[in-house]
């Protein structure tokens, strides 16, 4: 199908058309190409302007979760009227300002094995910028057997990396990553903080690559691992081999599992037996102020300290988001005090909200 630029378009985008490597062609492909963003958050935010602002014809956005006044300090999409909305029917309104000649699907879901192969087969390239690693390799495994190349970044504090999968036949992410780390070794950004640019200096670097990809300018970040580090300005980049070993024949659900073996409680017992423990939320402030539970409160960042101010007549059910922080502070706690008995609140608060 012949796609040409309409006169307005061609104003829009002038200055890619000034460009000897782009010109009219290069943008008909921009216009012409479908691009799937999974994630709406720092990456996805920075990444889904450029790519809109650029012109690419069809873009989706998936995200399952809602704005909350914490991200605004770095997802720059949204504003504080955005609170409590859904981060992809938001992006895609704003976006849809920003470029009228595209067309925008927003996806208010989870990426899981049910329906990733269908989402992804639908997109030509494939930009994974999610928190978590679930995903991160549900994505990779996805795209292997729908044959897409992918654009996959993650963040750190300061620091930052990205590169470029499964492009013409290059590495994946399993060859760099085979298996993911243990949950209990997995920060996020409530517990140890991200510099607010530096998802917009990774998504802003992901964004590039697409272009690229799209347009086949340039050389494509493949079989590299592009790290910076934004208080040094320093940017290496490390080179990595296809694993022919590596095999995905099918799409898995990907357990984490911790280091330790816990004890958990699940919501549906605790519910029944509420008089027989003591909690104990080890979010932060502004998680606690927003919803919670009840029962004692000692950040996470703060339990080595303080862990002696807790009851001992009762065991206690330790809390967090999703049962990733708090099972650090049970492991934490068993350690501290292996007479008493500490429980891990399976899933966290988040089964609880999804439930009022």
């Amino acid at each position: 199908m012949v796609i040409k630029l309409s006169k307005e378009e061609e104003q829009q985008y002038a200055r890619h058309l000034l460009l000897d490597e782009i010109g009219v062609e290069k943008q008909e492909l921009l216009k012409k190409s479908s691009v799937l963003v999974i994630g709406a958050g720092g990456l996805g935010s920075a990444v889904l302007q450029y790519l809109v602002a650029a012109g690419v014809g069809k873009i989706g956005i998936i995200d399952p979760d809602v704005v909350s006044i914490s991200n605004l300090q770095r997802q720059v999409l949204f504003t504080h009227k955005d609170v409590g909305k859904p981060k992809a029917e938001v992006a895609k309104r704003r976006l849809e300002r920003l470029n009228p000649f595209i067309e925008i699907t927003s996806y208010t879901q989870t990426l899981n094995p049910e329906n990733a192969f269908y989402l992804i087969e639908k997109y030509d390239v494939i930009v994974e910028g999610s928190d978590n690693f679930t995903t991160k390799y549900l994505t990779n495994d996805a795209c292997v057997l729908a044959k897409k190349p992918f654009v996959l970044g993650s963040i750190f504090k300061f620091e930052g990396q990205l590169s470029v999968y499964n492009y013409k036949g290059s590495a994946t992410y399993r060859c760099l990553f085979s298996e993911p780390m243990s949950t209990i070794d997995m920060p996020n950004c409530s517990e140890v903080g991200v510099l607010g640019v530096l998802p917009g200096v990774v998504g802003t670097l992901m964004a590039n690559e697409t272009i690229k990809i799209v347009t086949e300018i340039g050389e494509v970040l493949v079989n590299k691992l592009l790290k910076i580090d934004l208080l040094t300005l320093e940017m290496n980049i490390f080179k990595f081999e296809k694993d022919p070993e590596i095999q995905i024949e099918k799409l898995e659900t990907l357990t984490m599992h911790c280091s330790s073996q816990n004890e958990e409680i699940d919501l549906e017992t605790y519910q029944k037996e509420k008089e027989r423990y003591n909690l104990l939320d080890i979010r932060t402030l502004e998680e606690r102020l927003a919803f919670n539970l009840g029962g004692i409160h000692i950040p996470l960042q703060e339990l080595s300290h303080r862990w002696q101010e807790l009851p001992k007549e009762k065991p206690i059910i330790v809390y967090c988001a999703k049962g990733i922080r708090s099972a650090k502070a049970v492991e934490f706690l068993k350690q501290q005090n292996s007479a008493m008995k500490f429980l891990n609140l399976k899933d966290g608060i988040n089964g609880i909200k999804k439930q009022s």
